[in-house]
């Protein structure tokens, strides 16, 4: 095979891609009548790319969890992240960019900004993912803040 028969290949391969999923820390969607994926693995050529849906402070069970309370939301919608990139043998640090939803963005950006710090020095990511933060209507009342993101990474296979 030359190589434009290679790149060729390469170009019409299909894209590999499948639902990412961890039943120990989130349910999923259709447990409480929506439809999406807790997010998408795609795999390009050696190129892994995680697409993380908008992740909220839910238990396994799918129960909101500190209700009221910005800064414990905030830590366990990354801890909730966190499981769904370890599923994908990712870390925070494969994380590129993140969007981040807050219910009333005046009230609480600062104490948000302050959590996503505090856990992003615990992390020592370096460089810090890209970011928007947006005041939206979130999908239950009782949510003050959803996040996404998007990690990439590369990894060598195994030594057969």
């Amino acid at each position: 095979m030359n190589v434009a028969e290679l790149l060729e290949e390469v170009a019409t391969a299909p894209v590999m891609k499948r639902a990412i999923t961890n039943h120990d820390a989130l349910n999923e969607a259709y447990d409480y009548g929506s439809a999406f994926s807790r997010g998408m693995r795609i795999d390009l050529n050696g190129l892994t790319i995680l697409l993380i849906s908008g992740t909220a402070s839910i238990d396994e069970a799918g129960r909101t969890v500190h209700v009221g309370d910005l800064r414990a939301q905030v830590r366990r919608t990354y801890d909730n992240i966190g499981r769904l990139l370890a599923t994908e043998g990712a870390t925070w640090h494969d994380v590129v960019r993140t969007t981040c939803y807050l219910r009333d963005i005046e009230r609480d950006y600062q104490a948000f900004n302050e959590e996503r710090t505090r856990f992003y020095k615990e992390k020592k990511l370096d460089p810090l993912p890209a970011s928007t933060g947006i005041q939206a209507i979130l999908c239950r009342p009782d949510l003050l803040v959803e996040i996404e993101a998007i990690a990439m990474f590369r990894r060598e296979s195994p030594a057969e």
